[in-house]
């Protein structure tokens, strides 16, 4: 995987690209705005950490010049301005994830994982199927012969992720990660829930397909003759 850094802290980019080079990643470093942008423009990286303070060019500038030019690649911000309002507006602007200085390189290596999870994740095949049931990501449907069940973004989320991971007994953690987000702080019962709301929509459809509870472990995706 390649990465591209564009942060004026010498000091701090030795650190990241080191760490990250030693867990095998490749790694680009910019130390201004417009040297970033156009390393960002030509669209060589996996993914793009991002600082919001640089000289040349702002951080939020790159940022609005790469989605301009129709550069989907990812791009996590890395800055010590750490105000909820800031964070805001630095995901609306087109950021999949916000981390503030100073971070743990272990953390930040789990956010690059995630966020390239969501990634693959969205440029997967649009259509799932499973038993006699098929799921359209893009639509958040659930078709069963001629009946249709239309899901909520967060039900169709969840659902996908099942889709993909058929028969596989997922714990609380890796859903809410996989779909809430890394460090995602739900209530508890959030989950069972929505896990709620699917399987009476399943079971609605009459299928053969259901979510089980596994005790002690999490939920799986299951035909109900493999039960």
């Amino acid at each position: 995987m390649r990465i591209l850094i564009i942060e004026d802290d010498t000091s701090l980019t030795e650190l990241l690209s080191y760490g990250l080079e030693e867990n095998g990643f490749s790694v680009d470093i910019c130390h201004n705005g417009l040297e970033g942008l156009t390393l960002a423009l030509q669209n060589l990286h996996d993914i793009i950490l991002l600082d919001r303070m640089l000289p040349s060019l702002p951080g939020e500038e790159i940022l609005r010049k790469i989605r301009h030019n129709a550069v989907d690649t990812p791009v996590i911000f890395i800055t010590a301005i750490g105000d909820s309002s800031e964070k805001i507006n630095g995901l609306d602007l087109g950021a999949d994830d916000y981390l503030v200085k100073p971070f743990d390189i272990g953390e930040l290596q789990a956010r690059i994982r995630c966020v390239m999870r969501r990634t693959f994740r969205d440029s997967s095949p649009s259509l799932l199927e499973f038993g006699d049931i098929r799921f359209c990501i893009k639509e958040s449907k659930l078709i069963h012969m001629d009946n249709i069940f239309i899901l909520s973004k967060r039900e169709g989320e969840l659902m996908a992720y099942f889709f993909k991971n058929p028969n596989r007994v997922l714990t609380r953690p890796q859903i809410i990660e996989n779909v809430w987000g890394l460090n995602a702080e739900i209530e508890d019962g959030n989950l069972d829930n929505y896990i709620y709301l699917i399987r009476k929509k399943l079971s609605s459809l009459n299928t053969n397909v259901h979510i089980v509870t596994i005790h002690r472990q999490g939920y799986c995706l299951m035909l109900k003759k493999n039960i």
